[in-house]
């Protein structure tokens, strides 16, 4: 497991505390819809962090050309109608390049000053030139009036965020369960909240600007490289 990072439940624990049945079981949310607004159709796209396949199959469906990409074997079992591609984020390199980049899950918050900056510089090295990078980043107020208890997207199960404690360097330690009728998964990680300026300035050591917001709620961006 990554140092902060933990999992219990049924079935496989991928190192940075993600239960493979769990995110079976999740629904994707708009976040295909999203990109489809962000890229043209058709448009050859880099998933970093697929996971299971979540939004990859939402991705296929719309008729990208998707490469996923991520570093449990037992996530990429799941994913179909894609090219998969088992790999840390922060080290890949491909030597090619993709009409989009998308780094979803919050994973820029990453609580490695190190391994994002080392993510980002894989999405600027990955996107094609007139390209984006579409990234997702947290809501505001994440990490506010904890615990807190809310129905799954699709219901049927409850997410509780137990905690966010502070664990030094602006860094935090957060813990969310998931309760099924039939299991309970825990994941707990660690991210590195960021203000607007303090994002901006991780994309722009990596050569990226932010082009626009893409969602209300501020969590989904486009960037291009500059």
């Amino acid at each position: 497991m990554r140092t902060g990072y933990e999992g219990t439940g049924p079935g496989a624990i991928t190192p940075d505390g993600c239960a493979v049945e769990l995110y079976s079981r999740l629904v994707v949310e708009d976040e295909p819809d999203v990109v489809a607004g962000a890229v043209p159709a058709g448009a050859t796209v880099l998933e970093l962090g697929c996971g299971v396949g979540r939004v990859t199959h939402g991705l296929v469906e719309r008729g990208f050309q998707v490469t996923a990409v991520d570093e449990s074997p037992e996530m990429l079992e799941r994913v179909s109608g894609a090219r998969t591609v088992r790999g840390a984020i922060e080290s890949l390199d491909l030597g090619e390049t993709f009409d989009a980049v998308l780094l979803g899950s919050i994973l820029v918050h990453t609580g490695d000053p190190e391994v994002r900056a080392g993510m980002l510089a894989a999405c600027r090295r990955h996107v094609a030139e007139g390209g984006s990078v579409l990234i997702q980043r947290e809501r505001q107020g994440a990490h506010e009036n904890l615990p807190r208890e809310v129905t799954g997207p699709g219901g049927g199960f409850t997410i509780r965020k137990l905690y966010s404690e502070p664990v030094g360097d602006g860094v935090r330690s957060v813990k969310v369960e998931y309760e099924f009728p039939d299991a309970v998964w825990t994941q707990t990680y660690r991210v590195c909240p960021l203000s607007p300026a303090e994002f901006e300035q991780a994309l722009a050591q990596a050569g990226l600007a932010v082009d626009r917001v893409l969602t209300e709620d501020g969590t989904w961006v486009r960037a291009v490289p500059v």
